[in-house]
């Protein structure tokens, strides 16, 4: 059993992690989203689609975004990871878009799906802390998404990088939203249910 107490373990844990997320912020590429926003909003006007696809972990990061970007003006359809070349791939068309999620970029699982993806027609976006991985290198188009330390002293369970993953794909849907111009009547159209599907005073 380790000797450090509870604080000292939760305050490393805070300070690293704030200190790999400022650093991540700090150092986003604005440009390398001009490429990406032009592939999925020439990807909506030819008629085709938006789905996000991750293994483990980010997986479940496909499933908030994919949620996020459907609620702000971009249809998106979360992709199970290994069901695609099962024929869950079935579902991408040929011209629609894939933002593939992975830290590593080398896990074997998604670089089997990606192929499948490519091989049927769909593009790539890349989403990955690794900038020379094979995923990376695969995507038309490629945000990085990456942190040195997870936070702990394995420094092994996604904890820093997927808070990466999350804020660099809220970065797109924040674009993608004003491009579009969503206004505070569609917002609420969308969630006609609980607090957020009601106007606000100053919206009415």
């Amino acid at each position: 059993m380790r000797s450090e107490s509870q604080e000292s373990i939760l305050k490393s844990f805070i300070n690293t992690s704030s200190t790999e997320l400022k650093n991540f912020l700090e150092n986003i590429d604005i440009k390398s989203y001009e490429k990406t926003v032009n592939i999925i909003l020439e990807a909506e006007q030819n008629g085709n689609r938006l789905h996000i696809t991750g293994i483990g972990k980010p997986g479940h990061v496909a499933g908030y975004i994919a949620s996020l970007l459907s609620s702000t003006g971009t249809p998106t359809y979360e992709l199970h990871g290994t069901e695609a070349v099962h024929g869950s791939s079935g579902q991408v068309r040929p011209g629609d878009v894939v933002i593939a999620i992975s830290n590593s970029g080398e896990t074997a699982e998604l670089k089997a799906t990606v192929a499948a993806l490519k091989n049927n027609g769909a593009k790539i976006i890349a989403v990955t802390g690794n900038t020379s991985s094979w995923l990376a290198k695969e995507g038309d188009s490629f945000l990085f998404a990456g942190v040195e330390h997870e936070g702990d002293t394995l420094n092994r369970a996604p904890r820093a990088s997927i808070i990466a993953e999350i804020l660099v794909l809220q970065g797109l849907s924040i674009i993608l939203q004003e491009i579009k111009e969503i206004t505070p009547k569609q917002y609420v159209s969308w969630h006609p249910g609980g607090a957020l599907g009601q106007l606000r005073e100053t919206e009415k």
